[in-house]
């Protein structure tokens, strides 16, 4: 006998980046932050070690009054001035000829997991990149939906031979194709497709448009430390040629954006030919999020508009500070990757450079020996994942043929 529904999966969630981190902070606090390197932390630190916490972001919210931190949103679809902000921070100038709709959401991760279960019903199969952020696959597993993977890399470039082959097999099993890519700053490789590759997949989306619906889903929750911010949503114009029977989510986080990862903030933008398809799928995720979560902080949608409206300038410099850091630790890494021979995916920008082991096994292997090392990391699909983002200079400098020599090791063994 069991309480829980019957199709309830009851394997205990196994997070594996929680449990590295705690690892690396027990290892820390034995042997002091000089012995132990810790690049597991998917949020943006200092150089001294300090969780990031935008003053052009914080000293605001910490000011706002009191009850309007108490007060529930003016809607559960979020508030319309935050609605507004929201697609105009999102395209930024960008001109899209696309019916569209905004619903806030508990971050880019409720954007996402809504889209899943709006477009998808249970029994059918949500297509995701071979290496991904591990909480896609959970969230379709969650609602009784299968995935179905696509190889990400053809060499340096995106694999659109893989993503056909998946999309080929997948339109034969049920009447719509649901497409998952988290582009630019892809987590966990860092890689951004070019124009041209997204031309390439809206080609691909519109062909498949033929036969039935498509809809994609485009994370963007790194969007805002692309290393050219001035054209990182240039690639959006490609969205114009979408077809009537093409729809497009774009998933965006204000935790990421504005380093605000415990306010759960963000918001799912809906795109379409048509308005009524655009409503349609409104209406949906309307219901989720009545039904899901009710409200979105209210503080949190306020001091986001205030930021990308009153404060834009204050808060891109400071931003732009930590893009730079990034761009400087993750060159740091990779000339030295080169150098002494430690293969990484096509790494572009962004938060993490992933470590190409392509066998699991010896993955593990390595991961494990890094452990005994004092090296913390992330074991992810095919690869082992490096935050730069948390990883200060002096631990960069070094790393890569560290890492190197003790993947050189478990190789000969």
């Amino acid at each position: 006998m069991t309480f829980t529904r019957k199709t309830a999966n009851l394997i205990p969630i196994e997070d594996t980046v929680f449990a590295i981190v705690s690892l690396a902070k027990k290892d820390t606090a034995e042997h002091g932050p000089e012995c132990v390197t810790d690049a597991t932390i998917g949020s943006l630190y200092d150089e001294s070690g300090r969780l990031v916490a935008y003053d052009s972001v914080f000293n605001h919210y910490d000011a706002i009054d009191h009850r309007v931190k108490a007060s529930y949103a003016a809607s559960f679809t979020g508030n319309p001035g935050f609605r507004t902000q929201v697609y105009n921070w999102v395209v930024q100038g960008v001109k899209l000829n696309l019916a569209h709709s905004v619903i806030a959401t508990p971050g880019g991760s409720g954007a996402v997991s809504t889209a899943i279960t709006t477009f998808l019903d249970e029994g059918q199969t949500l297509i995701l990149p071979e290496i991904a952020w591990g909480s896609y696959k959970l969230m379709a597993a969650e609602n009784n939906i299968k995935s179905e993977n696509y190889e990400i890399f053809d060499g340096n470039q995106f694999n659109f031979s893989s993503l056909r082959e998946t999309m080929e097999k997948v339109s034969k099993t049920q009447d719509r194709l649901v497409i998952v890519v988290n582009d630019p700053c892809q987590n966990p490789t860092g890689y951004s497709m070019n124009r041209q590759e997204w031309d390439n997949m809206i080609d691909l989306l519109n062909e498949y448009g033929n036969k039935m619906p498509v809809i994609l889903i485009d994370d963007i929750a790194y969007i805002d430390y692309s290393n050219d911010l001035a054209h990182a949503r240039d690639y959006m114009n490609s969205f114009n040629r979408i077809s009537d029977n093409v729809m497009l989510t774009v998933a965006f986080s204000c935790s990421k954006t504005l380093t605000s990862y415990g306010l759960r903030c963000g918001a799912a933008v809906l795109m379409a030919k048509e308005q009524k398809d655009v409503r349609e799928a409104e209406i949906v995720f309307e219901k989720s999020a009545r039904a899901t979560w009710s409200n979105i902080p209210n503080a949190a949608m306020e001091n986001f508009t205030w930021v990308v409206t009153d404060n834009k300038d204050a808060f891109l410099r400071e931003k732009q500070n930590y893009v730079n850091l990034m761009k400087q630790r993750s060159s740091i890494f990779l000339k030295e990757a080169s150098e002494c021979g430690l293969e990484t995916y096509p790494y572009k920008e962004g938060f993490f450079v992933t470590l190409r082991i392509p066998d699991n096994q010896v993955r593990h292997a390595v991961h494990q020996e890094f452990i005994n090392q004092h090296i913390y990391t992330v074991e992810v699909n095919h690869g082992i994942r490096v935050a730069v983002c948390s990883l200060p200079l002096c631990k960069v400098s070094g790393l890569a043929k560290k890492m190197k020599q003790i993947e050189d090791n478990v190789f000969s063994r």
